[in-house]
């Protein structure tokens, strides 16, 4: 078992939001911190001055990048203890009218980038048998919301590789959670987010009406980045993180609701699901 005294931690996307206010946290806690961003610029203030610091030019969509910020993390402190993927953004648009280069860049950072970071870190944890990793999803990753199709996608894409990956690592004293927030005060719905404006007037009232609430919410949501922080911290701290964490009220509403339906539902149709096997 690794030295947890002062874990590594390496997180993806701390220019703003949830990874910048988490690498405050962890900076102040003393913790060896390593913060990318793909302008290291962005990370620059946090980073001046602290040994234990380490800011990075990180763009998860960039292979290269991707192994030499993990060589650089472990040379400079040893070992990663926590690897918070947080780097993506979300991108909005009625199915019909997605753009498939937009859909694309939002995979290749949301879904691939993450994928190609968890690769390249997971030899060091696999080694010592000790590590958290942390996904940063979203309520997005169990609901599909209008406008939201595509976003959602690459959620759920996360959750089902971080099933998958929980199974394969549980055994190797790995910890896998996916940190599901709901809305927060975040660039997400701000600066970060891209669009496609709906001009089919048949899903105005769908897509549409949600992408105009987006943008109309921005810096009004409910959700604390510090307090989301301080959450993930708990969670790594107590030793036997949880594979999912939901984050603020909404998220927990919305995605108990869904669950609650789904299992109803699923259960109406019991009959009709154990008729598809050949008869006992």
């Amino acid at each position: 078992m690794a030295d947890t005294s002062s874990p590594v931690w390496f997180i993806t996307g701390c220019s703003t939001g949830f990874g910048r206010e988490l690498a405050k946290l962890t900076l102040e806690r003393g913790w060896p911190t390593v913060m990318t961003a793909r302008d290291k610029s962005r990370v620059a203030d946090l980073a001046d001055g602290k040994d234990h610091a380490l800011a990075l030019d990180l763009d998860v969509t960039d292979a290269a990048q991707v192994a030499s910020a993990v060589k650089a993390a472990e040379d400079k402190f040893g070992r990663i203890d926590v690897l918070v993927n947080n780097a993506g953004y979300g991108y909005q648009a009625a199915i019909e009218e997605g753009e498939e280069d937009e859909i694309r860049a939002m995979f290749d950072a949301n879904v691939f980038g993450l994928f190609a970071i968890t690769r390249a870190v997971l030899p060091g944890m696999r080694q010592r048998r000790h590590g958290n990793i942390l996904n940063i999803t979203s309520q997005a990753g169990f609901i599909g919301f209008p406008g939201s199709g595509y976003y959602a996608a690459s959620k759920h894409a996360v959750e089902g590789f971080s099933d998958g990956l929980a199974a394969e690592v549980a055994p190797l004293g790995i910890k896998v959670t996916c940190v599901a927030p709901g809305p927060f005060r975040t660039d997400w719905a701000g600066r970060s987010l891209r669009q496609t404006p709906n001009r089919i007037a048949d899903y105005a009232e769908t897509a549409g009406a949600r992408m105009k609430s987006t943008a109309n919410y921005s810096g009004q949501q409910p959700g604390d980045p510090v307090r989301a922080g301080q959450a993930m911290i708990k969670i790594v701290e107590q030793g036997n993180a949880p594979r999912h964490l939901l984050l603020g009220e909404l998220a927990y509403d919305a995605v108990t609701a869904k669950f609650k339906e789904r299992l109803q539902e699923v259960a109406s149709l019991r009959d009709l699901t154990l008729s598809a096997d050949f008869p006992k």
